[in-house]
């Protein structure tokens, strides 16, 4: 759904409107959000020219390098960073900061923006300005990087205790969160670039460095539960493949023993089924039964055999 919140100060509180006009009528220096949810262009051309910015395509916000991720120049911070979904799709989501204003540009609803703007309105002290905004937007991000990490690792945890009794299915299992990891590690290296040129910036207030540092750190400590994660299930996998493995050597275990057992008899029988004119018992009543007690006897030997060499 489109939607522009804009967030300011009045009376020492945060309220959020909704209206363009109000941006209009109301002083530059009260603003410190401006958030665009799934805009048109005529609405991003408007805010463009009253604000005096440039917001990028979406295809400029998706590019790779890090000259199209973070761009700062004399007066404006561009950084456009991808947020996971619920799906663990992408969203990108452009930060522009210009003139102590944060405007956010993105295309899905996004919880994390949701939560931030739940933190700014309940403490607006914390908050004089937009960099104070995106700091707070970018940590609460990596919470929640943090909890998909979390909940990823629950799942481990529950294939880990069934991957004995598993079938096939389980190889699809481990394959969706190995990408789901992936994904996750992914998102959240791209944001220790983006931080890591935060910190080295000359427009952040120094005042945000220690929260940023912070968040750098807890960065590196999900990486480090990323890569255990990856590991894990890698051991997995190599687990059940190798319990497949077992299974089926102990079917070929069992056929082949069968048919060496049967191997005597088959023997015996083939050698009797010839058409010579003389063969020892062939005119005897009791033949039969002899070249059935030489059958049963071989095949007896040979599982006493097996038996003391424990293959059975």
């Amino acid at each position: 759904m489109a939607e522009i919140k804009l967030f300011y100060h009045e009376n020492g509180r945060i309220k959020v409107s909704r209206s363009f006009d109000f941006l209009k009528q109301t002083p530059l220096e009260k603003f410190l959000w401006i958030d665009l949810n799934n805009v048109d262009e005529e609405v991003e051309s408007q805010l463009e020219s009253f604000l005096k910015i440039y917001i990028q395509e979406e295809e400029e916000m998706e590019e790779i390098e890090m000259s199209s991720r973070y761009i700062e120049t004399s007066d404006t911070l561009v950084v456009n960073s991808n947020f996971l979904l619920s799906d663990y799709e992408t969203d990108t989501v452009s930060f522009i900061m210009k003139d102590n204003i944060l405007v956010t540009v993105h295309d899905e609803e996004l919880p994390s923006l949701q939560e931030a703007a739940k933190k700014i309105t309940t403490s607006p002290r914390n908050y004089p300005s937009g960099y104070h905004v995106m700091v707070a937007l970018l940590e609460t991000r990596v919470e929640r990087d943090a909890d998909l990490i979390e909940d990823i690792i629950d799942k481990i945890a529950v294939l880990s205790d069934t991957v004995r009794d598993a079938d096939e299915d389980v190889l699809m299992d481990i394959t969706q969160l190995q990408e789901q990891i992936l994904a996750v590690r992914q998102n959240i290296i791209e944001k220790q670039r983006s931080i890591s040129n935060l910190l080295k910036s000359e427009l952040m207030p120094q005042e945000l460095s220690a929260k940023l540092t912070i968040i750098v750190k807890d960065i590196n400590s999900l990486i480090d539960h990323t890569k255990f994660s990856f590991e894990r299930l890698d051991y997995l996998q190599d687990t059940f493949l190798g319990l497949v493995n077992i299974d089926q050597n102990k079917i070929i275990k069992i056929f082949t023993i069968v048919s060496v057992i049967f191997m005597p008899p088959t023997l015996v029988a083939s050698i009797y089924g010839q058409n010579f004119v003389k063969m020892p018992f062939l005119n005897s009543t009791a033949g039969f039964w002899i070249s059935m007690g030489m059958m049963v006897l071989f095949s007896g030997a040979i599982l006493l055999y097996f038996k003391k060499k424990r293959w059975l």
